[in-house]
């Protein structure tokens, strides 16, 4: 194996001898950072499927979240090489796609992971959590946690942006749905009429983004017992809020995620549940994808009724539900990241 430091562009890459395949396949994964555990734990999925099947793998980031020209930079290096398949988790969807249409035309498999690109044809296909579903099922089990009181829950929802695409909109409307609040159009956020919702706030998806969004509806309706929030760095800030104004005892908070933090924090009662999603799948099924494509020219299906690859989610909580499916916060660490 050879260790090699290369800029941004590619700040690590990794020769791995051919193994059982005569002519060594090489692929790119490129995130939108190497700092975020999420990532950490992809690069970790991706290394390992490649070791295993010969793979020639080269890693490339974003120096932070919105960093686009570095992943350009990336892409373009990749392209280069002589790659034969692209991992990419674009830090802007949009932007990146005629890269990636050109990356198709000239033969290359294109796999989006954890974030669609826009259009999503613009990969081959995308390997990600059904975010949706995740959204659903914790919102499945705070209607059950509440019980009658779900009736006249008091629900503040803590958000990334005022419209994130996909991930931020697929958990904020699964979460509805989950907890039996009528969806409207279900690409806009904050468009529901139910009265049990008092507010929606943007967290950056961040623990002090979630601290100054709880602080606010807090102020707008003490009375709040549920709270959803879109990841478990906004839930932390939600949490350490509620602790300052002594609420955190009269208040449930369910979230998305399941790095370790945030199924320690379920298991210590900070968090109600979380939906625990999986990068090193992920990553590790889109290796396998290039190399079979490389062998076989047969590109990755999606799920069936699903328009991507569902990688997987679970229900993380030590207060199972009746009829919520779950795993306990001692399976969770076994399968967290970060």
């Amino acid at each position: 194996m050879k260790l090699l430091l290369a800029g941004t562009a590619f700040a690590l890459a990794l020769g791995i001898g051919s193994g059982a395949m005569a002519a060594p396949i090489s692929a790119c994964l490129i995130t939108k950072t190497d700092s975020n555990p999420f990532f950490t734990k992809m690069r970790e999925g991706a290394v390992a499927k490649a070791k295993e099947l010969g793979v020639e793998l080269s890693i490339a980031a974003g120096k932070f979240d919105g960093d686009h020209e570095s992943q350009v930079t990336a892409v373009e290096a990749c392209l280069a090489s002589g790659a034969k398949g692209i991992l990419m988790v674009a830090n802007d969807p949009s932007q990146i796609a005629p890269m990636m249409q050109d990356a198709q035309k000239q033969g290359i498999l294109v796999i989006a992971l954890d974030t669609p690109l826009s259009p999503a044809d613009a990969a081959d296909m995308t390997f990600a959590t059904d975010n949706f579903v995740a959204g659903e099922l914790i919102g499945q089990w705070a209607k059950e946690k509440l019980g009658d009181k779900a009736a006249d829950a008091r629900i503040a929802m803590l958000d990334a942006l005022p419209s994130f695409p996909t991930i931020d909109q697929l958990r904020d409307q699964g979460f509805m749905k989950g907890f039996g609040i009528e969806i409207n159009d279900p690409t806009i956020i904050g468009d529901e009429t139910d009265p049990r919702i008092v507010g929606h706030e943007v967290t950056q998806g961040s623990e002090e983004g979630g601290v100054t969004a709880m602080e606010k509806l807090i102020a707008t309706d003490p009375t709040i017992n549920l709270v959803y929030t879109v990841n478990e760095p906004a839930a932390a800030g939600a949490y350490q809020a509620l602790v300052s104004l002594g609420k955190d005892k009269d208040v449930t908070i369910v979230s998305v995620d399941g790095g370790c933090p945030g199924v320690k924090n379920v298991a210590e009662g900070a968090l109600g549940a979380t939906a625990q999603q999986y990068p090193l799948q992920m990553a590790a099924l889109g290796i396998e994808a290039i190399a079979k494509f490389a062998e076989t020219g047969e590109k990755p299906a999606a799920t069936e009724g699903k328009t991507f690859f569902d990688t997987g989610v679970a229900l993380v909580t030590d207060q199972p539900m009746p009829g919520v499916k779950s795993i306990s916060t001692e399976e969770g660490l076994k399968l967290c990241w970060g």
